[in-house]
Order: C-alpha cells, then structure tokens, then sequence
C-alpha cells in the first residue's frame, strides 16, 4: 500500500490506519504501513456506521438510539405544541433519520442477531408517538394506526419489496 501510495504521489496517515480483523477463523495476522506496525481494532467507524470484528450491530444500534432520543429531547424542550401535525413532520425528517441512516446494510445483519437491538430502535419511535397529545394512553398499534406510521419491521418489509420491485 505504501508504494502505491508513494507511486501516485499521495500520503497515509499511518497514525490513523488500524486493522478490523472480520470472521471467526481469522487469524489475525499483525499488518504493517512502511516501517509502522498498525493497531488491531475490534470497533471501527465507516461511513457513520459502527461495525465490529463480528459483524454484530449492537453498537451501532445503541448509537443511533442515543442520537435519536437526544433529538427527541430537543423536539420535547423546544416546541411547546403537542399537536400530531407539528411533532410527526419532526420526528420524520429529525429522528427517523437518524434511525434509518445505512439501515438497508445492518439491517441485513440484524436479521439474526438478538432482537434486544430491534427493539432498541423501536423504542425511539414508541417514545415520539407518547409525545403527542391525546395519543399517549393508547397501546403503540393504534397509536401507529391513528398516526399513519409503521413499525419499523413494516417499514424495512416495505423497503425489501420496493427494493425488489
């Protein structure tokens, strides 16, 4: 990589090169840039999504539902309103955002992996429906169906099928 690198004139910084050994049977071999031995990682960030040595999205999840509630905090604290018309366009362009961001590569992954993580996600949006007036005593399903949205199963479902359509 480094003659590459030296070859078309541009320049790594070595400093900031680790390596993300993937798969069970991988046997870690030590890698090196030039003179610079780099630094195993077991979590790295690319693109905005968090991936571990085992491709288990549990970080990620975790992330995203924390920037997702920290912008429901804010929708909370700084509209006064609790009107469904004022909250779900939020909630829509603010947070689901955040929650959708890359969903269609962890997504997959997540599939087989602990339904805790799912859940996590789901969570945010239980929370924004609560929020709005009227609403925060009904169970989550009529919540939905009053509001027009979908779980966020439903709405990876729907994903799949205009994806293969």
């Amino acid at each position: 990589m480094e003659e590459w690198a030296n070859k078309n004139l541009m320049n790594f910084r070595k400093y900031n090169c680790k390596v993300l050994h993937l798969g069970k049977h991988n046997p870690g071999v030590q890698h090196r840039l030039g003179s610079t031995w780099l630094e195993n990682s077991s979590v790295e960030r690319d693109l905005g999504v968090l991936v571990d040595n085992e491709l288990n999205m549990s970080e990620q999840c975790a992330a995203v539902a924390k920037q997702a509630n920290g912008m429901l905090d804010c929708i909370n604290e700084g509209i006064t309103t609790r009107e469904k018309e004022v909250i779900i366009p939020l909630y829509s362009a603010l947070v689901r955002s955040h929650v959708e961001y890359c969903v269609r590569f962890w997504s997959l992954l997540q599939r087989k992996k602990k339904k805790r993580d799912v859940d996590r996600l789901e969570r945010v949006q239980k929370r924004a429906t609560r929020m709005i007036k009227g609403l925060g005593s009904l169970p989550y399903e009529e919540r939905l169906r009053e509001l027009g949205l979908f779980s966020r199963d439903k709405r990876r479902l729907r994903y799949d099928l205009i994806t293969m359509f």
